[in-house]
Parts: C-alpha cells; sequence; structure tokens
C-alpha cells in the first residue's frame, strides 16, 4: 500500500538522509560532489519548514520508506519563468529508491500530488539524466491524457526540459 505524508519538523533528520540517496542517485548526471566530510549538501532542507510555499512529503510503501517528494506550492507568476499562470506548482526534487521504482510507485505518487495542489504545474529535469525526463514525460502524458506543453529552458534559473499543464478541476 502507498502512502504519502506530509513530513513534519521531527522528522527533519529522516528526509535529510533520504536526500543522501538521493544526491548519491543524481551525482551521475548533475556532478554533485560529496564534501570533505562525506556527504552531499542540500541548501534547502531547514527551508522546507520555513517557507510557507514549501510542502516535503515522504513515501512508504507497505510502511517502509521508499522515497519522497519536494512540493513548491503556488509560486508566484514573476518566480516562473514558462507556465502564465498567476501561481504555479512546481515538483522541486522527487525520489523513488531503487527497490521501488519501475513499479508503479512514482506514477501513484505523482497523481497523488497533482491532485492534491490542483492548478498550474511545472516539472523540470536536468538535461542529462534522460531516465527521469522518460519518466517525467511518460507520467504527464499519461496524467493530462496528452495536454501538456514541453520547454527547454537555458536561462540563469534553469537549463533544461521543463513540462507545463493545468490540473484542472
Amino acid at each position: 500500500m502507498l502512502e504519502v505524508l506530509q513530513v513534519p519538523y521531527e522528522d527533519k533528520s529522516l528526509l535529510s538522509n533520504l536526500i543522501q540517496f538521493y544526491r548519491y542517485d543524481s551525482s551521475e548526471f548533475d556532478q554533485n560532489e560529496l564534501t570533505n566530510h562525506g556527504v552531499y549538501l542540500y541548501k534547502y532542507l531547514d527551508h522546507q519548514w520555513t517557507d510557507e510555499y514549501r510542502k516535503p512529503f515522504y513515501i512508504k510503501v507497505d510502511g517502509e520508506l521508499a522515497g519522497f517528494v519536494l512540493v513548491l506550492k503556488d509560486i508566484p507568476k514573476d518566480y516562473v519563468k514558462v507556465s502564465t499562470a498567476v501561481q504555479t506548482n512546481i515538483i522541486s526534487d522527487f525520489f523513488i529508491m531503487r527497490k521501488f521504482r519501475n513499479k508503479g510507485y512514482g506514477q501513484q505518487t505523482a497523481n497523488f500530488i497533482f491532485n492534491t495542489f490542483r492548478g498550474a504545474w511545472e516539472v523540470r529535469q536536468t538535461p542529462q539524466n534522460k531516465p527521469a525526463n522518460l519518466f517525467w514525460k511518460k507520467v504527464i502524458n499519461d496524467f493530462t491524457e496528452g495536454d501538456y506543453e514541453e520547454f527547454i529552458l537555458d536561462n540563469e534559473r534553469w537549463k533544461g526540459p521543463v513540462q507545463v499543464f493545468e490540473n484542472k478541476d
């Protein structure tokens, strides 16, 4: 059984540990490097509970931690470079542990998040991360029945593919 649960501040270290797996996994594509202390930095960890627009969730499958998703909710138009909506939701970071991949949990989680936060959405991937791009294109195509647009950005805020769609009521 899949559960997507908001991460309380008391579980900050749990999210921090999951982020280490995520940063390790994605280092193949984005060249993240370990610090001299053997950890990957993630400068927005504390912001998950101090910024009103950030919503951290962990993912459990049959009670076992399976990943996390970090959402930026209702970001104003001046922050978002692609969506023309007044406010837009963004998948900031998304991670499914390898053991749970290719079993539908990522798609179920994405659908849950898209349905929880209605409105305009942007989902971005690092250009080198072809598996993530394929995953998101399939998930979003299925969710929207093909009613989305993909842009390739190359500016100071983002370099890479961005899928944009509206989750209408």
